[in-house]
């Protein structure tokens, strides 16, 4: 892992469901090595996002502004450590995350941490809590390639006694040094006729959480989302 640390990087995503993961997994064994921690694989994740009263960087998003920032806590829960991270989206499609460890995660924002996200992002803006997001996350590393794909599973969002869950949904992520379509994943994603995804889980979850909020950028990949939902399974 600390080969593949990636903290500038590309990102490709994909989404699909559960039984596609469980059909493909088995395909990947011989390329990919699965992140193990204290014997555990299948890591917990608590997030919390922060924006400006408007919504600031969700609508940048939503708006196809190419340079932009997403201000987070992040939990890693089997690990017990917590961090504030920012990371920034540049206009040329590289992800740089920068973050520093936390004691604890708590929605305050104290002043060591409005100083470094000020130091990175260039502003604060009044920025407060949104959004709440969990997931379990898969690690896989490809040692050789330099690349890390990350599965997430068991997604769900709330806030404010708004909440919605996504429990078939996976959230495949492939981070690269530079954008390498030979890479094993992407090459069984096309396989399956599965396109690379532009999705943020933070605009997922505000654009299913805020209806009052613009999101019309997001509403075809609802769609695609909803496609992906078992027969039978309620909302």
């Amino acid at each position: 892992m600390d080969g593949v640390q990636l903290m500038n990087r590309t990102d490709t995503k994909f989404m699909f469901n559960n039984s596609t993961l469980l059909e493909i997994l088995p395909d990947l064994a011989a390329q990919y090595r699965v992140l193990e921690v204290e014997h555990v694989r299948l890591n917990r994740y608590q997030t919390l996002y922060y924006d400006t009263p408007g919504f600031l960087h969700y609508l940048q998003h939503q708006n196809g502004k190419k340079h932009r920032y997403k201000i987070r806590k992040r939990e890693y829960v089997e690990s017990n450590l917590a961090f504030l991270e920012v990371k920034e989206k540049s206009n040329k499609g590289r992800t740089a995350k920068s973050r520093i460890k936390l004691p604890e995660l708590s929605e305050v924002l104290d002043e060591k941490g409005l100083t470094f996200i000020e130091r990175k992002a260039e502003f604060t803006h009044g920025l407060e809590p949104k959004l709440w997001n969990s997931f379990t996350r898969t690690t896989l590393v490809d040692t050789v390639a330099g690349e890390r794909v990350t599965l997430d599973t068991n997604i769900a969002f709330h806030f404010n006694g708004r909440s919605v869950e996504v429990p078939f949904l996976v959230i495949a992520e492939v981070k690269q040094d530079g954008a390498n379509r030979h890479s094993g994943f992407i090459r069984h994603m096309k396989e399956r006729l599965i396109r690379p995804e532009g999705i943020s889980k933070y605009c997922l979850g505000v654009a299913l959480l805020y209806e009052e909020i613009k999101s019309n950028t997001f509403k075809e990949k609802i769609l695609h989302i909803n496609k992906l939902k078992p027969t039978g399974l309620s909302a």
